[in-house]
């Protein structure tokens, strides 16, 4: 795995992120990855959509990693709500439903990007750092 270099600036703007998902173990295990890289400040995390909704609102976050399919409200609805009140937030869908319908679906939901589950975050994140 590469992880991404801090650089030399001592005083880094770090990028505030908020993890989703109802599987307490891939929220613990995007936790532990994207806790390695300096300029990422985790937030928050929610496990399911309505939770998101809230503590999106409350926190401010500038990137949301969320799952699609979840229980009280799903990823499609909270990511509506989200860019509603928070259009500069970025939303990036991971997922493992990665059918053209679920693209579709998630773009017009307000998905910025596009993540399967499993694909290396790193390069994915460089673009937001």
């Amino acid at each position: 795995m590469k992880y991404l270099n801090s650089g030399s600036n001592r005083n880094p703007r770090r990028l505030r992120v908020m993890i989703v998902d109802d599987i307490p173990q891939v929220l613990a295990d995007l936790e532990v990855l994207l806790d390695l890289d300096p300029r990422l400040e985790i937030v928050g995390k929610a496990g399911n959509g309505l939770e998101a909704v809230r503590l999106a609102e409350t926190l401010q976050p500038e990137l949301i990693l969320m799952d699609l399919e979840m229980p009280v409200m799903d990823g499609f609805c909270a990511a509506s709500a989200i860019k509603s009140s928070q259009p500069a937030c970025t939303i990036a869908a991971h997922s493992i439903h990665t059918e053209p319908a679920d693209r579709e679906r998630a773009a017009a939901a307000g998905f910025d990007l596009f993540i399967e589950k499993g694909t290396p975050l790193d390069g994915v994140l460089q673009s937001f750092l």
